[in-house]
């Protein structure tokens, strides 16, 4: 069984407030596909996800935000859910966390809200993303272009839109942490994951 992330470790930076299914499904294809992911936070041990707009499960952080050093890893998965990444952006260690994935080369997979952080790390300008729409002026706004479809991916960020997308979005998301051309590889990869 092909596993086409073996050997990647993908960081999840996520904090109160996640969206529980754009947080645990993306994780389990990931490992899935063969990659550890750790969960960063600047939550000291726990975090509280959220399933639209009631509580869902308590979920442990990995690794504090503050000990978590970026090169450390292969590509980030930043989930969405309003209150997430608008408390993330408010905290720098978060910012340049991205920023610093972003300067490397790295991938990075954001989805519904998670775009925020891509905005706050000023790493949007001249490209084309989706989000949740409520986004739309913020990435325009930071010299993006926003577009409305599932999933767009361009150079090393792929961005979705919401819960909904999230199958196309876990699949160009482990073609691009894996570095194989999505176009090419999503019958393959999805075939493996249905397993």
């Amino acid at each position: 069984m092909s596993r086409p992330l073996e050997g990647k470790k993908i960081a999840i930076l996520s904090t109160d407030g996640v969206e529980q299914s754009e947080l645990t499904e993306p994780r389990q294809a990931l490992e899935k596909a063969g990659a550890k992911t750790i969960l960063v936070s600047p939550n000291a041990s726990t975090i509280q996800a959220m399933k639209h707009k009631k509580k869902g499960d308590i979920f442990k952080v990995d690794r504090s935000l503050y000990s978590a050093d970026p090169n450390d890893f292969d590509g980030l998965l930043l989930p969405g859910g309003v209150a997430n990444p608008d408390e993330l952006r408010t905290y720098a260690d978060a910012v340049s966390f991205v920023r610093t994935i972003f300067d490397s080369g790295k991938p990075i997979a954001a989805i519904c809200h998670g775009p925020w952080m891509l905005v706050e790390a000023d790493v949007v300008r001249g490209r084309t993303l989706t989000s949740w729409p409520s986004l739309k002026t913020d990435i325009n706004n930071a010299g993006g272009t926003w577009t409305d479809r599932e999933v767009v991916q361009e150079g090393q960020l792929t961005t979705s839109r919401k819960p909904d997308d999230i199958p196309a979005f876990i699949q160009a998301a482990v073609a691009a942490f894996a570095a194989i051309p999505a176009d090419t590889t999503l019958k393959a990869i999805n075939a493996h994951l249905s397993k």
